[in-house]
């Protein structure tokens, strides 16, 4: 019997860069945590059906545990079950203090979720050492290499934070370091569906070295998709826009793999350049 009529299709949710200050506080002149639980609202209301929600990392804007326990607090109205990882923004020691137990052999905050048919590895990126780049260091990429190879019979979505090949942007020196030896270990395996990021504010699809990947805006600013060779300077020419506060919804069966990026808020005005100090 063919596969898609023996087992439910799949459905889940990415958010990603919720960028939650403690309260009193804002993010580039933005209340994030309104706009999560705006996001949370839209989840609930129209895909509460979801087998899980991923948050793909930049959970806190500058690791504060306040902004953690905030979270936390917030995080108990989504309904679906949900995983967790981490981000450039994140502090995975304090992180740790206010979620306890969620590494693991690593010392990462990874996951594995083996539903209908599929296996969706959820990956933390977090490389404390490097500023806002990412990193899957050598003991996560074994860890991967041999969750793919238990999966070689299912199709396997990866999530995670940073994306991984360059977009032609001013952002682009912030990638996942090392990709090659990621894409390497990824594409060992004869079925990967899609890798799913956020990091960059901007909706994207493509490939790298064969592997589909896209990027969802996720629910903090957003950055006007400018090529590189029109931009300029960092600072000078690239707009930030409110929105759209988005999320990614996933489902797939046997025979695809559709990603809907969907906007829970769609306020789109340009956002005053002295709010940003990316040179900093």
């Amino acid at each position: 019997m063919h596969f898609s009529e023996t087992c439910p299709l799949l459905k889940f949710i990415v958010l990603s860069d919720l960028h939650i200050v403690p309260e009193g506080k804002l993010s580039h002149g933005l209340c994030t945590t309104d706009r999560f639980l705006q996001s949370i609202a839209y989840v609930n209301e129209n895909h509460a059906d979801a087998d899980f929600v991923v948050i793909a990392g930049d959970i806190a804007d500058h690791g504060e545990k306040a902004a953690y326990e905030r979270f936390r607090e917030s995080l108990a109205d989504l309904k679906p079950k949900t995983y967790l990882t981490l981000g450039n923004h994140d502090d995975r020691a304090v992180f740790l203090d206010v979620f306890p137990g969620s590494t693991d052999e690593t010392g990462s905050v990874n996951h594995v979720i083996d539903r209908h048919g599929h296996r969706v590895i959820v990956l933390d990126s977090n490389d404390p050492d490097v500023g806002h780049a990412g990193l899957i260091d050598q003991a996560q990429l074994n860890w991967l290499a041999a969750r793919l190879d238990e999966a070689k019979d299912r199709p396997v979505i990866l999530v995670l934070h940073h994306n991984i090949t360059k977009l032609h942007v001013q952002t682009d020196f912030i990638i996942l370091r090392e990709n090659e030896a990621f894409a390497e270990v990824v594409a060992s395996h004869p079925d990967i569906r899609q890798v799913i990021c956020g990091h960059v504010h901007m909706t994207t699809s493509g490939s790298f070295r064969g592997i589909p990947f896209c990027t969802l805006a996720g629910g903090h600013y957003s950055i006007e998709p400018t090529l590189e060779s029109l931009s300029g300077p960092i600072p000078n020419r690239v707009p930030r826009r409110e929105g759209p506060g988005q999320l990614a919804v996933v489902l797939a069966d046997s025979d695809s793999t559709v990603v809907h990026m969907e906007n829970f808020l769609d306020r789109h005005l340009v956002m005053p350049r002295d709010l940003f100090r990316w040179e900093e």
